[in-house]
This record gives C-alpha cells, sequence and structure tokens, in this order.
C-alpha cells in the first residue's frame, strides 16, 4: 500500500483518513498483467549449473524474469515502475506474489515480500580470480518509497552449508537515480559449484490504514543491470553499453490512443512531427551510435515509412533526448481502425548487448479515446470527510460530430473487494474549461473489476449521446468511501483531470491518468444485431456452429481480398479480438457464450454471423 504519495504525484498523506475530501492515490491490490498471464508465465527449472559470466538488464518482453538465469517468477520485469533506468527493463520487486496478487503474509510490522534468485552457477575458482557481482538499484522509483524500517538484502547460497548468508543490506531511503552497487566474492564457502544469490524485499504495510479498500503494493525495490563475472575490480561498475533508457511512447501529439475516423479528421494537428526517443552511453569512452526507425500497417504487414536519423558520437555517461523529425502521416484503406508498430534501432558496436537496442510501440485507432498507456501503477480516488457526492471528470475532445456509445473504467482488484459498491456514471459538456452541465448520467452503477489484460469494463449507454466538441466523463460517488480506479502514473493528463468537491470544481494536483475512455461511434446492440446488419449481408458461410477449438469460413469474395477482416464481438458489444480474414480461426481463447462474427470488407461490414462458443 502506499504509505505517502511522492512529490512527484502530490504532497498528500493517507494518515488523515478522517480529514476533509481530498484526492489520493494507493498502491494495486494485484498486478493484472502477471495474474491474467499466471498459466502462461511459469518458470521451469534449468538442468545444467549456469557458467561465468552471468548478464541480465531486464530488456526482455516477458512480465517475468528469463528461466535461463533465473529459478523464481516473484519480480515483476516492467519499463513503467521508474523513468530513470540505465537501460529499457527492470526488475521491480515489491508487495505482489508471482500469482499476481498482494502477499497474504502482508503485515504492518514487516513480512518477506519479493524474491529475485538466480540460478545455480558454477563459482569452482581461486579468491584469486577476482569474481564480483555489480548492479544498480533505486528505492521507490515511480512506485512506492520504502520506509526506514524496510530494506533490500542481497544474499549468497553457500552450497555444502545449505544456507543463505546476507552480505549487503540497503535501507528504505528515498533515491531518485539508480545507484551502482559492486561486491567482491572471495569467501571459500561461497566459490562452489551450486552458488546462487538472490535480492530479497523486506516490505510492510502501512499501520495507518482503516479503509480496506485503500489497502495495495508497496515498498518497491527497481534493480537493473545485474554482472557478475571473472577478472574485475571493485571499480568495474562502468558498462561498455550503449542502449535505449526507456520504452517508446505514442507519437501523437495529445492520445495515445484515439477513433480512425477521428484522427484523419485532425491529422494535420494530431500527427507528431518527431518520433522521441531516449538512449545512454553507459561507457567511460566516447561511443558512434546510427538511429533507424521504421513503421509498419500490422493489418498489412507493409512497411509504411523507414529511414535513418544518421550516426553521432556521445560522451561518456550521457542521456540523450533525441527527436527523430517525422515527415510522414498514417494512412490505411480500413475505414473503421487501423493499428501500425514503430520499430527503433540502434547500431553500435559489436560487442554491445544487443537485446537492448530495438524498442517498438503499436499504435492505436480503434473507437476509443485514450490518454492512458493501458497499465495501472496505482489507484486514484476521492477520500475523506465531505467527500460523498465528490465528482472526478477527464476532459475529452471530439473533432468531429459523433456519439459516445459506452465509457470503459479501469478499476482496481481491492481487499475483500470493498470497492465493489454504486456510483453514478456522468458526461458533462464544457464550460469555459472546466465540465459544465451533465448530458447524461447513469445512476447507481456498480464497481465491476474486468477479467482482461489491462482491467478495463464497458458500461454501455442505453442510447449515443452526441458530442461534437470539449465534453467531459467521469462519476459522482455516492459514499465518501474511496472507489479506486486506476491509476497510470507514466502518462500526465497535462491539465485535463478535475475533481469536484463542496459545490467547487478544482484541476487535479496528481501527475498521471485515470484509466477511463470514452467508446465513440454507433451503438452496437447486444444480442439483437440483426437490428444493425439486414440479412441480405450473411454472405459467408460459418461452420462448425457451435464451436470450442477452430471455425471455419467460407467466403470467395473475402478470401480473394487483402483488405478483408473478422472481428468477433460478444453480447455487451465489446470487440475481443480482430483477424485478417482466414479460412479457419482460432477461438480456443474465447470463454464459453454466445458471440458474434462480423467480417467487413475495405473497411464496410460484409456480413455477420452469430457463434456459440462451447466448452
Amino acid at each position: 500500500m502506499l504509505k505517502k504519495i511522492h512529490a512527484y504525484i502530490a504532497i498528500f498523506f493517507l494518515i488523515p483518513l478522517f480529514s476533509s475530501g481530498q484526492e489520493i492515490i494507493t498502491g494495486l491490490q494485484t498486478n493484472q498483467l502477471i495474474l491474467n498471464n499466471n498459466d502462461i508465465l511459469q518458470t521451469k527449472g534449468v538442468a545444467d549449473t549456469l557458467e561465468l559470466p552471468f548478464f541480465d538488464d531486464f530488456s526482455g518482453r516477458s512480465y517475468i524474469p528469463v528461466t535461463a538465469r533465473w529459478s523464481d517468477n516473484f519480480a515483476f520485469v516492467n519499463n513503467t515502475y521508474s523513468d530513470q533506468q540505465i537501460t529499457t527493463g527492470i526488475a521491480t520487486l515489491d508487495a505482489i506474489d508471482n500469482t499476481g496478487r498482494l502477499y497474504e503474509s502482508a503485515s504492518s510490522w514487516g513480512f518477506e515480500a519479493d524474491h529475485l534468485t538466480s540460478q545455480p552457477l558454477n563459482l569452482e575458482f581461486t579468491p584469486a580470480a577476482n569474481i564480483w557481482i555489480s548492479f544498480y538499484y533505486q528505492p521507490g522509483g515511480l512506485g512506492d518509497e520504502p520506509e526506514l524500517g524496510d530494506s533490500l538484502t542481497l544474499q549468497f547460497y553457500a552450497p555444502d552449508e545449505e544456507t543463505w548468508h546476507s552480505v549487503w543490506k540497503a535501507p528504505g531511503v528515498p533515491a531518485h537515480k539508480f545507484k551502482p552497487v559492486i561486491i567482491r566474492i572471495d569467501n571459500p564457502r561461497f566459490l562452489k559449484r551450486g552458488f546462487q544469490f538472490r535480492f530479497v524485499n523486506w516490505a510492510s504495510l502501512s499501520a495507518n490504514i482503516n479503509d480496506p479498500s485503500m489497502i495495495g503494493n508497496c515498498d518497491h525495490w527497481n534493480i537493473d543491470y545485474v554482472i557478475l563475472d571473472r577478472n574485475r575490480n571493485e571499480s568495474d561498475t562502468a558498462l561498455t553499453d550503449v542502449a535505449f533508457r526507456a520504452p517508446l511512447r505514442s507519437i501523437l501529439k495529445t492520445h495515445e490512443a484515439m477513433p480512425w475516423k477521428q484522427f484523419r479528421e485532425v491529422y494535420l494537428q494530431e500527427m507528431g512531427a518527431a518520433i522521441p526517443v531516449k538512449y545512454r552511453n553507459n561507457d567511460i569512452i566516447v561511443r558512434n551510435v546510427t538511429r533507424n526507425f521504421l513503421i509498419r500497417d500490422l493489418y498489412t504487414n507493409v512497411v509504411t515509412h523507414s529511414f535513418s536519423a544518421g550516426a553521432t558520437n556521445i560522451s561518456p555517461f550521457t542521456n540523450v533526448d533525441y527527436n527523430a523529425s517525422l515527415i510522414y502521416t498514417f494512412n490505411s484503406a480500413n475505414a473503421d481502425s487501423a493499428l501500425f508498430r514503430i520499430t527503433c534501432s540502434l547500431v553500435t558496436d559489436v560487442f554491445d548487448p544487443k537485446a537492448n537496442d530495438t524498442i517498438h510501440y503499436d499504435q492505436v485507432f480503434k473507437n476509443y479515446f485514450a490518454f492512458d498507456d493501458g497499465t495501472s501503477e496505482g489507484g486514484y480516488g476521492i477520500n475523506g470527510q465531505g467527500s460523498r457526492n465528490a465528482m472526478v471528470a477527464y476532459r475529452f475532445e471530439s473533432f468531429i460530430q459523433d456519439t459516445i456509445r459506452a465509457v470503459q473504467i479501469a478499476f482496481n482488484d481491492t481487499y475483500l473487494n470493498s470497492n465493489l459498491r454504486a456510483f453514478d456514471l456522468v458526461i458533462w459538456n464544457d464550460n469555459n474549461g472546466l465540465p459544465g452541465d451533465i448530458v447524461y448520467t447513469a445512476d447507481e452503477q456498480i464497481v465491476v473489476k474486468d477479467e482482461g489484460i489491462n482491467g478495463f469494463y464497458t458500461y454501455m449507454l442505453p442510447d449515443p449521446i452526441m458530442v461534437d466538441d470539449v465534453f467531459y466523463v467521469g462519476w459522482r460517488q455516492r459514499t465518501e468511501t474511496f472507489l479506486n480506479a486506476g491509476y497510470d502514473v507514466n502518462t500526465p493528463h497535462n491539465g485535463r483531470q478535475f475533481y469536484w468537491l463542496n459545490g467547487e470544481w478544482y484541476l487535479s494536483q496528481v501527475n498521471g491518468s485515470i484509466m477511463i475512455r470514452p467508446v465513440m461511434g454507433r451503438t452496437i446492440k447486444p444480442v439483437g444485431v440483426d437490428d444493425t446488419y439486414p440479412d441480405e449481408e450473411h454472405n459467408f458461410r460459418l461452420w462448425p456452429n457451435p464451436a470450442s477449438g477452430v471455425i471455419n469460413l467460407e467466403s470467395e469474395e473475402l478470401a480473394s481480398s487483402t483488405s478483408s477482416f473478422v472481428t468477433i464481438i460478444d453480447l455487451y458489444g465489446r470487440e475481443i479480438f480482430k483477424v485478417r480474414f482466414s479460412e479457419r480461426i482460432d477461438i480456443s481463447s474465447l470463454k464459453p457464450g454466445v458471440y458474434t462474427v462480423i467480417a467487413s470488407l475495405n473497411g464496410r461490414t460484409a456480413g455477420y454471423k452469430r457463434l456459440i462458443k462451447a466448452r
């Protein structure tokens, strides 16, 4: 649980729970990325003892440590809990276990939380081999700062004794940047085959939280660039590596995602003029690097744009924030959606690690506006005395006349489901830069934590709401109890987020974005799709039906086109997935139930079929 709100968010404390209402950010009860991938992301033992060198900078694409190097999967590999890493990717140790849930042993008086344990290594050497282990660590980052009673500990395993020994400890004190550590391994008890090392997070929940909806993740420690090797010395903390140090983000000027038809109307003002990248020379000498960029249409698998920004020299230990000039705009023949993958790569010396030299970002154009990046690092809400009927609103703008047909909100899991209560869903018009009159309200909606990978639940509107300018989407709470909506700390709201207390609207003082998205376009009616698509458009065959694993599709016209797609929606009108038209489509990932299979050609609906997914 966040025991205090960091300076980068706001100067608030969770101690005065019975003070006047205010904005609060808390930690997460679950890690949705781990929770929904637990069956896939299970580690498997490595049979052989590893030989030196040992190296990991956590730049892979898995959410857990690589099993070839690590023997457990408690740490969370990510790019969102820090903005100071020396290379892209970090391992975060926190209070959420390897199933994605808060540790059952979590308490305010302290508990043993995450481990990060190496596979067994062969250290059958004499002390003269000069074996050293080095790593970088950061307490807190963009998560919760550990307190003085908390700690990160490094332990070594003595194989003959079958015992772990603590060799290094960092107390929970604030530190903005990553700190290097290097430790010599020369004790004969460790210089054995079967040696292991591990990091251990000793954490504690706040003793001041009385509201169970605010209990959540705490005491983050970020680890980067772990090296264990021979022939080193105590000053050997410089890294012969030029690498990206941050993930790629949206290259639109204001949005992470937006409806395709909206973008096509305002591409001149919304399309970014550059691709911003961040990289670093971690070496002690000047290094030369070439920057290359590529954009691919994932619907057609065609490269739509590529260029090189040339080579440049980088001074030692230097961070570079570079904007690669972009003379390009996204374009697609598809009428309703588009998806582009942006790839940035560095050409460095042959001795550089290569996994951290390439980054990707998928630019999404579907049917919703989004300012968040789809991952939640905290929980947001209004709490305290006087917060009954408090309201939260996020400003959006429709650049053409359009309709809102649903609102998606990513509410967080909470302790004992304590935030599963009613709220009012509200849409406002604009009043000189603030929420104005209420144009729509749906009273007594229930907080629902969706099971999807990013936790968004879709609240369908019975009738679409017309908009053609600035509008606001949010909620009105019915009690003084914390609602705990997902909060993305990596995307500043830039003055778009507001809250209402005691008859007055205030600009949000926390630095991030509520995970709330308006869904635009015509209403997809649950069940009654016959009212949406006419009978004469049933021009493809689908079998078997019911089906459990694979469905077969047949249409000569659709099969011969490169612009035909198949979309599957559920009874609530939510798009489950969209793929290019194929004669065989795997539906084994769908839950049992009734779905609609919609075929489209050149961006227009070509037909639909009801589908029953069997167990």
